[in-house]
């Protein structure tokens, strides 16, 4: 029997990356699982995958900056299977490379929106569903960039702070209510994204492997397995954490 064993859980931007890796691992530890993912083709993907492997999945189109989609994703898992326990909070995007001044606002505020907008409205269809049930679990995606700071990407340094602190402020407004809060912080992790730079930019992905102790990317699944932890009730008294996977990066 699985961690999770006939719970239900939703992940945003489950159709690549760290986003799949979870929804596979929760399917595994046996959680019905909705796949959230603005884009079909790679969503249904994830969906396909799971079935293959015996676990329990549907895909609801989601684009996390509309509050109607957060509801809808909520009203799918709960017409779908009956209740939600779990939620990762992972859809984010990191945004042009370019210093303060040279941004755009219009970058900015997209970046913002996804990132933190769409954790918190997210968080606000979730958690009243959870309050009514008698508990759950959310895991705010956030990264190693929400604790640390990096000269190129204010927006993305700027929104995963954010989401810490939401995930600190909303986890003390709920732990009474037995829904815990936390946020996970990976690090650099091997993702199609490192995978492009490190076939368009080596000289930059060099530098960024040499800046990392650990000496390589982090797998996917394993980011998944802390979220795993946070989902499940191994980490029962555990709320309002920001737990850093970065193979030491943010301790140098």
């Amino acid at each position: 029997m699985g961690q999770l064993e006939d719970k239900v859980a939703v992940v945003t931007g489950s159709g690549s990356g760290i986003g799949k890796a979870t929804a596979l691992a929760l399917a595994r530890e046996g959680a019905r699982v909705i796949v959230a993912e603005i884009n079909r083709e790679s969503g249904e993907e994830t969906v396909r995958v799971i079935g293959r492997q015996g676990g329990h999945a549907i895909f609801v189109k989601t684009d996390v900056t509309r509050e109607a989609d957060a509801v809808s994703l909520v009203k799918a898992a709960v017409e779908t299977y009956g209740r939600l326990d779990s939620a990762v909070n992972n859809a984010g995007i990191d945004g042009p490379a370019a210093l303060t001044a040279e941004w755009t606002r219009e970058d900015f505020e997209r970046v913002l929106s996804v990132n933190l907008l769409g954790v918190f409205l997210g968080m606000k269809s979730q958690i009243p569903q959870m309050i009514a049930q008698g508990g759950g679990t959310i895991v705010n995606v956030a990264s190693t960039m929400g604790v640390v700071a990096h000269p190129a990407i204010p927006a993305y340094v700027a929104s995963k702070h954010a989401v810490v602190g939401l995930t600190k402020s909303t986890a003390l407004g709920t732990v009474r209510e037995g829904v815990r809060v936390n946020a996970v912080c990976p690090g650099n992790t091997n993702t199609p994204i490192m995978k492009a730079m490190e076939k368009h930019e080596p000289e930059n992905f060099r530098d960024l492997m040499s800046a990392t102790p650990a000496g390589r990317l982090a797998e996917p699944g394993e980011i998944a397995n802390a979220i795993i932890w946070l989902c499940s009730d191994a980490s029962s008294y555990c709320t309002g954490h920001a737990l850093l996977v970065d193979g030491g990066y943010s301790i140098q």
